[in-house]
């Protein structure tokens, strides 16, 4: 009896435990995953703003509609994907960046979302931004999924 409820426990725990796709928001049926994995070289001027705390940069040519890359500190990034989570990607769906949120520009839209964490600003209960890992490396950081 003991062992079989050791099982059963370690059943739960392992039933219980998110992956790091999970944290990310890879399973949203309205985007696709699409593979990213690049570079950006914080010595060139167009990622200058990646140099400071605040400061944001808009790669249009990777994931579905863009990503936006986001320092938050001296050590902390953050990336994620520009096309609106709550509906499926269209000519419309690739948000705007002003300041710290991202809104869908699309008529009839109201999905404004925090960069810095990528929850929905007035309703958490909808789909996050799909996020992608940050990984610094000196004056490099790479962004990958």
């Amino acid at each position: 009896m003991k062992k079989m409820c050791v099982g059963i426990g370690i059943l739960i725990l392992l039933l219980g435990c998110n992956t790091d796709q999970d944290q990310l928001g890879q399973f949203n049926p309205y985007l696709i995953n699409p593979q990213v994995n690049f570079t950006l070289n914080l010595n060139l001027p167009q990622y200058n703003d990646l140099n400071f705390p605040g400061g944001s940069a808009i790669i249009t040519s990777q994931g579905i509609r863009g990503i936006v890359v986001y320092r938050l500190n001296d050590d902390l990034f953050t990336a994620f994907e520009l096309s609106d989570p709550n509906h499926i990607p269209s000519e419309c769906s690739r948000m705007i960046i002003n300041g710290i949120e991202a809104t869908c520009p699309c008529p009839g839209e109201d999905n404004t979302y925090n960069i810095v964490t990528g929850e929905h600003k007035t309703m958490p209960s909808l789909y996050p931004m799909l996020g992608y890992r940050v990984e610094r490396s000196g004056a490099n950081l790479r962004i990958s999924n």
